[in-house]
């Protein structure tokens, strides 16, 4: 059997007119991946792709970027060894909700005064960290952050 030919075309190349569909709240994006902290720049390349589709300007892409990294990061070194790690993006009319959440034998809140929760409150509109008993499994441990995006008017 020989190789299939296809024929050979350097002519022009014509793009469709057509534009990606806008993320609305139907379309939640969610991520599930072992918490460990090898797995940070794939989270941090899917909020930018998210952001980047949701027409947030380049700052608040890279503060994205930024703040679910340090959110992950947190939620990571409180994680049980070897557990998952939750990541679910909202995006909804103009801003980008993230929520991370990992399974933790710690029932204690993340330090609101520690440096990576001033980087999250510095970089993001809002955040918000809530713990949860689930019985003899240990506790749910949830970051919230949200990203407004800024609207000029033309």
């Amino acid at each position: 059997m020989g190789a299939q030919r296809y024929p050979r075309n350097y002519g022009e190349v014509k793009v469709a007119d057509r534009q990606s569909p806008p993320l609305d709240a139907h379309d939640d994006i969610e991520l599930r991946l072992g918490a460990d902290l090898v797995h940070l720049p794939i989270v941090r390349s899917v909020v930018a792709t998210i952001a980047t589709r949701a027409d947030f300007d380049l700052d608040a892409i890279a503060d994205l970027r930024l703040a679910v990294d340090e959110a992950c990061s947190t939620l990571i070194t409180r994680a049980i060894p070897g557990s998952t790690m939750r990541c679910l993006f909202t995006v909804s009319d103009d801003e980008l909700t993230f929520t991370g959440t990992v399974h933790s034998d710690s029932d204690s809140s993340p330090s609101t005064k520690s440096f990576g929760w001033r980087v999250l409150t510095t970089l993001t509109d809002s955040v918000d960290s809530r713990v949860t008993s689930n019985g003899q499994a240990g506790h749910q441990i949830d970051i919230e952050l949200t990203k407004r995006r800024v609207v000029v008017d033309a």
